[in-house]
């Protein structure tokens, strides 16, 4: 996506009275509301559902109740409008809430640190209210100055910048929270970290992008910062976190406008289809890899295209004390056995690519050093399916050279024709997407810096976010598990994204994106039953999308109208628009906002 760093990238790098003076115009624009946009909610009263008092402000009245409110069956949503959870609730993520968690601790594997993976609660213990903002909520920080700052208030947790601040994760100032660009190990800063890894990749002739790297699975990324900086590079990230000890990393990300989701290494595969990163990387992500006989590792070489690096930057890969040598030469071992290279080896960080060496591989597996998968449907969703011991080897006969961005948006991929996408159809999804984000700009009334964080709930071939390739945004590409596999042709276009069940609720934190896009979308979960229900669905969009947010959505008529006539329950406004469909033939699209509200 397009990147430019402007005023936040200025602020970065000048004098403490410099970075004073943008603090100042920064909350003095706050306060007349201009360089943010309004900041002003309308309450929702913190009230018994018995008072005769209402919520208003002017003359906007707020009938929905505070109260704990949990999922019941069959559904019925109050005359009021959906129940507003109360403010201890402001960070509920339904499939990584520690409370039941806990209640699951006996029964999960604490040695592969499976609590930290996804576990929904079944539907009876799901709240079903609106999740409120935080108090002394504000609209964000509008990128590119969002990557270098954000609010406090918005996301008020201190410990970070308590435990990372040395190594210049984050810093507190004043109202507003500041990201110097550093981590765990580039405390110096991302860029002149990122330069030594295109360095180590080829021998000191180039960077990451001349290496072939243009997508990247950043595994335990802290605030995102290393994802932030490769923005230049043209270099698409997927990063993520598990919820552990650095709790809100990921909030702090998505807070900044970098794409991020909760996720962890443990028992169960990532949702990302095979094949899909010229690089994984870990700075000190806290992963046991040579544990468990290397099975994390071989979660790695699934995920990585063929020549495709794997980056280490940890204690064992530089320090000769403790346990660490141990840990290195397990390690060797590890890589060695499953044909990996060694590439480089310097200033705290190690560099393997995987090589396309099948005769290395048979060798290994005839010599029990190493254990080849048995042949399954690399088209099968990477969804809730249990980790491998054994080496993924990919159908060779739809692999693909693929260019470098932005020629690689334009990529036919072969697995398209695999599920049986012509060429044809694909040019004319990638066309028909162009016109429609024009008129959804228009229609929404926006400017480009007003939509930053963009979820795609049933992203297709990805032409949907192709077409915001311009734009200043960055796309999560959803593909709903009860669709065609098209992730994989998603990810060969230079798009990252991600597997999903819509009858689950997604791993991110609320208030996190500003545009949902879903086409098409309700009318797969028809018949899914209970927690596949519209409303269900729509609490879940709730949740995720930011105050002030947009939601479009196209889908049948019934689904439409249904939507729009329980909208305003959800405390959303709505306008019914009509566009073209593919064929061009007149279509129902619903612009829907939701409202600024906050508990008094």
């Amino acid at each position: 996506m397009a990147s430019s760093y402007g005023l936040g990238y200025f602020f970065a790098l000048q004098s403490g009275q410099m970075i004073m003076l943008a603090l100042l115009l920064m909350v003095g624009s706050f306060y007349f509301g201009t360089l943010f946009g309004d900041n002003v909610p309308i309450y929702v009263s913190h009230l018994p559902s018995n008072s005769t008092s209402s919520s208003s402000l002017g003359n906007s009245t707020i009938p929905n109740q505070v109260s704990i409110t949990y999922r019941k069956v069959p559904l019925s949503i109050p005359e009021n409008g959906v129940d507003v959870c109360p403010l201890n609730y402001t960070e509920y993520i339904p499939c990584h809430d520690i409370s039941y968690i806990k209640e699951l601790i006996p029964t999960l594997d604490l040695s592969r640190k499976e609590e930290l993976e996804r576990h929904c609660p079944p539907l009876d213990n799901r709240l079903f209210c609106l999740v409120p903002p935080p108090e002394d909520y504000k609209i964000p920080v509008k990128w590119p100055t969002s990557r270098d700052y954000v609010w406090r208030s918005n996301v008020n947790h201190t410990r970070l910048a308590e435990v990372k601040g040395g190594q210049n994760w984050v810093h507190e100032k004043d109202q507003l929270w500041w990201f110097p660009g550093g981590g765990t190990h580039f405390k110096h800063g991302a860029p002149e970290y990122i330069q030594r890894l295109g360095n180590m990749t080829t021998n000191d002739t180039g960077t990451l992008s001349s290496a072939g790297v243009y997508q990247v699975l950043d595994v335990g990324c802290g605030v995102a910062s290393f994802s932030a900086y490769l923005l230049s590079l043209g270099i698409q990230t997927m990063s993520f976190a598990p919820k552990d000890g650095h709790e809100n990393q990921i909030q702090f990300a998505l807070e900044r406008g970098i794409g991020a989701m909760i996720s962890a290494l443990a028992t169960n595969q990532l949702p990302y289809p095979t094949s899909s990163f010229e690089m994984v990387h870990c700075s000190r992500c806290r992963v046991d890899w040579h544990e468990n006989d290397g099975i994390l590792l071989k979660e790695v070489d699934r995920l990585l295209r063929p020549n495709g690096y794997f980056v280490y930057s940890a204690p064992p890969a530089y320090r000769k004390d403790k346990e660490y040598p141990m840990i290195w030469e397990k390690l060797v071992n590890l890589t060695t056995a499953m044909c990996w290279k060694l590439i480089a080896r310097k200033v705290q960080t190690a560099i393997w690519i995987k090589q396309e060496n099948p005769a290395c591989l048979i060798i290994n597996a005839e010599n029990k050093a190493v254990e080849i998968c048995d042949a399954v449907d690399d088209f099968q969703p990477s969804w809730k399916i249990p980790l491998r011991n054994c080496i993924h080897v990919t159908d060779q006969s739809y692999a693909q050279k693929l260019p470098p961005r932005p020629e690689r948006l334009s990529v036919y991929s072969r697995n398209l024709r695999k599920i049986g996408v012509s060429q044809e159809e694909f040019d004319l999804d990638t066309l028909y997407w162009k016109d429609q984000v024009n008129q959804y700009w228009k229609l929404m009334n926006v400017s480009e810096t007003d939509i930053r964080n963009v979820m795609d709930m049933n992203a297709l071939y990805g032409g949907f976010a192709v077409a915001l390739n311009n734009f200043p945004v960055w796309v999560m590409n959803v593909v709903p598990i009860k669709m065609k596999n098209t992730l994989s042709a998603i990810y060969d276009r230079g798009l990252v994204g991600v597997f999903h069940d819509w009858c689950e609720p997604f791993s991110t934190y609320p208030r996190t994106y500003d545009l949902l896009h879903a086409y098409r979308l309700f009318s797969q979960y028809k018949s899914g039953g209970e927690g596949c229900l519209l409303e269900d669905i729509m609490l879940e969009m709730d949740r995720i999308v930011r105050p002030q947010g947009y939601i479009i959505i196209r889908d049948e008529p019934s689904i439409t109208s249904r939507i729009q006539e329980i909208a305003s329950k959800y405390l959303w406004d709505v306008e019914m628009q009509t566009l073209q469909t593919k064929d061009n033939n007149p279509e129902s699209v619903l612009i829907c906002r939701k409202k600024f509200w906050a508990i008094t």
